[in-house]
C-alpha cells in the first residue's frame, strides 16, 4: 500500500491487486513495533541503528541498503503519524519506544501491541482518499514478460471466476513471505510466497533462500505470535528448572539478545529435556496487571484464547515457529530486479537490509521505507517510457493451462502434498540444520514436485474456488522450498537463522560472506554466489 500511495503522489495511474482485501493482509499481525532511532527514549542516532543492523545480520546484510533504511526511518515514522496512525505516548507527549532484541537503544516505536493493524489500516484510509483501485480478491499467477520487460500480471478473478489480464508499464511486488511452509508458524494462511515464484519463473534470481527465521515466542501448537514487545517490556524466558537459561547463551542482552540466538537456546533447552511439553515459558507476571492491560493487551487476549493461560497469573508456554524470510527477489535499493519493469520490496524482497537475521521492528519499518521508494521509482519509470503490450498468446496460454489442470478427475488432492511439505521442512530445515537431513528434504521435494504434476482439483466451479488456489499456491511453495534447500546445502557454515552445529559450527567470513543467488535453469535450482556491499563496519565476532 505504502509503494502505491508514492506511485499515486508520483503522478502514475495505479492498480493494486490482492488475493485478500488488503486490511486482511498478514502486516496486520506484525505486533511489536516499528523501528525508527527518534532518541525520545535515549540517546539513539540512524548510525547506531545502522550498526545494530550490521551486526544483528551477522555481516550478511548489505550495508548501503541498511544506511538508507536506518537514515529515512525517522521522517517515515512521523509521516505515518501525521496520516493518522496513533502510537503510544511518552509521559511529555512523544512516540513511546520500547527496547527490542538486538538494539542499542529502546528505539521500537509501537501502538501497544498492534502496531500493525493500526498501519494497515492507517494506510488504507490513504489509499481510499486517494481513490487508488484496488482488485481484492484477485489472485496474480503469472508475470506477462515480453520484449524483456514486464509487462503485466495474469490473475484469477477469485468472485466472479475466470482469468483476467492487467497491463502495466512497472509491476510491484509485495506479496510479503512464505512461512505456510512450515507446519509451526506465524505466519497467516495467505502467506505462500507467491510473488518470489512468479518472479523465479520469468527468471528473475532469488537471494540468500535459506534464511528463514524462527521466532522465539509463539504458541503451540497454532503458532499464534507472542510479541517480542513482552520482552521489551521486561518479561522473562524460563526453563522447566525456573531458570532464566539465557544467561547462559547471552549473558549481557538476556532475553533482548537477536531472535536467531534465542531461538538456538530454547531448542537446546527443549532438546536437552529442560522444556514443558516441548516448549519454554514466557513468564510477564511481575510486570503486573496494569502494564499488562496497558501495554500488551492484545497478547494477553492471545494466550488465552490459543493457550487458555492468563499471563497476568501464570507464563505462556512458547516455542520458536518459522516466522519471516529474510531471502527474497534480488533487488537494490531502488526495488528493481534484473527483468526491466519489475520491482519487488517488503518481505518477498532481499535487498537485502536483513542478512541472516532479521531484528525485531525493522520490518514494518522496510515495508515503509522501500515501498516508498520502489513506488517512486516504478511511476518514474513508467511515467518516461512507452506503452504496453501484452502479446496475444500470453493469456490463452495461460487459460490453457489452467484448463488442464480443472479438467483432471484422477490424482491426489493437494492438501496432503502440502502438509507433508511443511512437516518435513520443520524437521529437517528448521533451527538447527543437518547435511544429511537437508540432502533428504532435497529429495522430498522432489518426490512431492512429482506428485504435484498430477494433483486434482475437485472444485470445477468458477465462483470463490480456493481448491484451484491452494493447488496453485502449493506449487509456488514446492518451488521455493527446492531453492531454499540449494541454498542452504551450499552454505558451509553456521551465519545468522542458518545454524549448522554439527558440521560447520562457525561463521566463514573468508569464503562464505556474501549472498546465495539461485535461479531457474531448465525447471531446476540453480546456484550462485554474490558480494555482500561494505561500507563501514567491517565483521567482528557477534556476542550478545
Amino acid at each position: 500500500m505504502r509503494a502505491a500511495i508514492e506511485a499515486f503522489d508520483t503522478g502514475a495511474d495505479v492498480a493494486v491487486i490482492s488475493k485478500i482485501h488488503p486490511v486482511r493482509s498478514h502486516s496486520g499481525a506484525a505486533e511489536g513495533g516499528i523501528n525508527a532511532a527518534l532518541g525520545n527514549a535515549s540517546e539513539d542516532d540512524p548510525e547506531i541503528h545502522a550498526f545494530d543492523t550490521v551486526k544483528g545480520s551477522d555481516y550478511l546484510g548489505d550495508q548501503d541498503a541498511i544506511e538508507i533504511l536506518c537514515t529515512e526511518a525517522p521522517a517515515d515514522v512521523y509521516q505515518l503519524e501525521h496520516w493518522g496512525a496513533v502510537f503510544s505516548r511518552t509521559d511529555d507527549g512523544r512516540i513511546a519506544q520500547r527496547p527490542f532484541g538486538a538494539a542499542g537503544a529502546p528505539r521500537t516505536a509501537y501502538a501497544a501491541d498492534i502496531t500493525g493493524h493500526v498501519l494497515i489500516q492507517v494506510l488504507y484510509e490513504q489509499m481510499m482518499k486517494r481513490d487508488v483501485k484496488v482488485y481484492e480478491e484477485w489472485f496474480a499467477w503469472r508475470l506477462v514478460e515480453d520484449d524483456g520487460r514486464c509487462q503485466g500480471v495474469i490473475c484469477w478473478d477469485l468472485l466472479n471466476g475466470g482469468l483476467k489480464t492487467i497491463g502495466a508499464k512497472t509491476v510491484i511486488l509485495c506479496t510479503g513471505g512464505a512461512g505456510r511452509l512450515y507446519t509451526g508458524t506465524t505466519n497467516a494462511y495467505s502467506c505462500t510466497g507467491d510473488g518470489m515464484a512468479l518472479a523465479l519463473r520469468v527468471g528473475v534470481p532469488l537471494k540468500d533462500m535459506e534464511m528463514m527465521q524462527f521466532h522465539p515466542t509463539t504458541l503451540a501448537p497454532s503458532g499464534v505470535l507472542i510479541t517480542e514487545g513482552c520482552r521489551g517490556e521486561g518479561a522473562y524466558l524460563l526453563n522447566s528448572e525456573g531458570e532464566r537459561f539465557l544467561k547462559d547463551y547471552a549473558p549481557n542482552a538476556m532475553e533482548l539478545a537477536s531472535r536467531d540466538v534465542i531461538s538456538r537456546a530454547e531448542q537446546t533447552e527443549i532438546d536437552k529435556g529442560r522444556g514443558v511439553d516441548g516448549n519454554v515459558l514466557l513468564d510477564l507476571r511481575h510486570l503486573g496487571a496494569e502494564k499488562i492491560l496497558e501495554r500488551l493487551h492484545g497478547t494477553r487476549e492471545l494466550s488465552m484464547v490459543f493457550a487458555g493461560v492468563d499471563p497476568i497469573y501464570e507464563p505462556i508456554p512458547v516455542r520458536p515457529g518459522a516466522h519471516y524470510h529474510m531471502g527474497g527477489v534480488d533487488t537494490d535499493v531502488w526495488g528493481r530486479t534484473e527483468l526491466e519493469g519489475l520491482y519487488a520490496a517488503g518481505e518477498c524482497a532481499c535487498v537485502s537490509v536483513h542478512g541472516a537475521n532479521r531484528l525485531g521492528g525493522n520490518a514494518l519499518m522496510e515495508t515503509i521505507t522501500y515501498g516508498k521508494r520502489s513506488g517512486r521509482h516504478a511511476a518514474e519509470w513508467a511515467l518516461t517510457n512507452t506503452t504496453v503490450t501484452v502479446p496475444a498468446g500470453v493469456e490463452s496460454d495461460a487459460r490453457r493451462e489452467l484448463a488442464e489442470l480443472l479438467g483432471r478427475t484422477k490424482g491426489e488432492r493437494p492438501w496432503s502434498i502440502r502438509e507433508e511439505l511443511a512437516t518435513t521442512m520443520h524437521e529437517n530445515f528448521g533451527v538447527f540444520r543437518r547435511e544429511d537431513q537437508m540432502l533428504a528434504e532435497g529429495d522430498i521435494i522432489a518426490g512431492l514436485i512429482e506428485r504435484f504434476d498430477s494433483v486434482v482439483v475437485e472444485d470445477k466451479g468458477q465462483v470463490f474456488n480456493t481448491d484451484l488456489t491452494q493447488a496453485l499456491e502449493l506449487g509456488f511453495l514446492l518451488e521455493l522450498a527446492d531453492c531454499m534447500v540449494v541454498s542452504g546445502l551450499a552454505r558451509k557454515e553456521s551465519r545468522g537463522a542458518h545454524a549448522r552445529p554439527y558440521d560447520y559450527p562457525d561463521r566463514d567470513d573468508d569464503n562464505y560472506m556474501k549472498h546465495t543467488i539461485v535461479r531457474l535453469v531448465d525447471g531446476k535450482p540453480e546456484l550462485d554466489w554474490k558480494p555482500v556491499t561494505v561500507t563501514k563496519w567491517q565483521p567482528q565476532e557477534r556476542k550478545y
